[in-house]
């Protein structure tokens, strides 16, 4: 798993333990295994949040691990051109490469660590795919994507790309040194992700050696949960076992914990969580396909729109031979709206 690390992570600021006199740790509200699925042209995916009532997720809607999967050369798959409206689309990786374009022109190759934070907003076209390279080849693919929310006020913004190198992500470790934490989004413990976003949200990576405690500072207006990559362990002051595939919600509080196992598999030889947590937006959501909306009447409006072509069309440089830029071209390919996308 080769998202940015660091060569010595005794040298890392460090996380201070929580103060026993202000911190609330947070008990766990459930713990479900992620069921696995197809997304775009085929790429397995586990659905995080599957099971999980959208009011405990808020802000948040929708969550996909991706892979993680060794294809054979021919084998690599992305999605087709797909519109997008009211929400963020966040697509980390952590093994393999995957490229984007958008309507807008933007658009980039994200690898290892790198980010790709793209705001749908008003609405948008784009397309994600390995690149030719890699289809050639084959080879490891692994990482998530996150749908995050937007608020009413800010659906119809304007749509915006955002291209963060795994670099930029801040590097902290536990107070014991045994785990190492990346800051993608939102702040922990005073240290700052680079990820810009419209909805007030925390996202961390922390990869945890076998017996490692993290506990790690949560703001009490935020929600919170935490995805396990790999690996096993342990959550919250109960210390509920979890494992691979499994997302935890968390009740309130102020403080996180996760205790790594002392053994864990030869395939996973560390402990690695996805923690994300937002303030709450606790407004309708109307979620059809690739459009989260407030209202039915909204979401059939998207799709109105994205029909008269007013999402957008796709660069002529992007359709290639034998694909023409118009909105029918789009839907007869798309296979998401069923409720679940890429």
């Amino acid at each position: 798993m080769p998202a940015i690390t660091a060569d010595d992570i005794t040298v890392l600021p460090r996380i201070a333990d929580p103060d026993p006199t202000v911190a609330r740790q947070r008990g766990v509200r459930s713990v479900t295994t992620a069921p696995h699925g197809l997304e775009g042209e085929g790429f397995p995916v586990r659905r995080a949040f599957a099971g999980v009532d959208l009011a405990d997720l808020d802000p948040f809607v929708h969550l996909d691990q991706m892979g993680e999967v060794e294809y054979a050369p021919g084998e690599p798959k992305g999605t087709p051109w797909h519109p997008h409206r009211g929400f963020e689309t966040v697509t980390y990786m952590l093994d393999g490469i995957f490229e984007h374009h958008d309507s807008n022109g933007g658009g980039g190759v994200i690898t290892n660590g790198d980010t790709q934070w793209m705001t749908a907003g008003a609405g948008i076209l784009h397309i994600e795919k390995p690149p030719e390279t890699l289809v050639v080849s084959g080879g490891l693919f692994h990482g998530f994507q996150l749908w995050v929310n937007l608020p009413r006020t800010q659906k119809w913004a304007a749509p915006r790309y955002q291209d963060l190198r795994a670099k930029e992500v801040a590097l902290v470790s536990s107070s014991d040194g045994g785990a190492l934490v990346r800051v993608i989004a939102g702040d922990v413990a005073g240290h700052a992700g680079p990820g810009s976003t419209y909805t007030p949200m925390t996202l961390v990576h922390a990869t945890l050696s076998p017996g490692a405690r993290l506990a790690l500072p949560w703001r009490a207006d935020y929600n919170a949960l935490a995805y396990v990559l790999a690996g096993q362990g342990t959550a919250g002051v109960e210390r509920r076992p979890v494992r691979t595939g499994q997302l935890v919600v968390f009740g309130p509080g102020n403080t996180l914990t996760v205790d790594a196992g002392q053994v864990q598999e030869s395939r996973s030889p560390t402990v690695d969580v996805l923690f994300l947590g937002g303030r709450p937006i606790r407004e309708p959501v109307a979620w059809m396909g690739p459009f989260v909306m407030n209202t039915r009447e909204e979401v059939l409006q998207a799709f109105a729109d994205y029909q008269a072509g007013r999402l957008g069309t796709i660069p002529a440089i992007a359709a290639g031979p034998g694909v023409h830029n118009t909105p029918a071209t789009v839907v007869e390919s798309r296979r998401e709206v069923d409720g679940q996308a890429g």
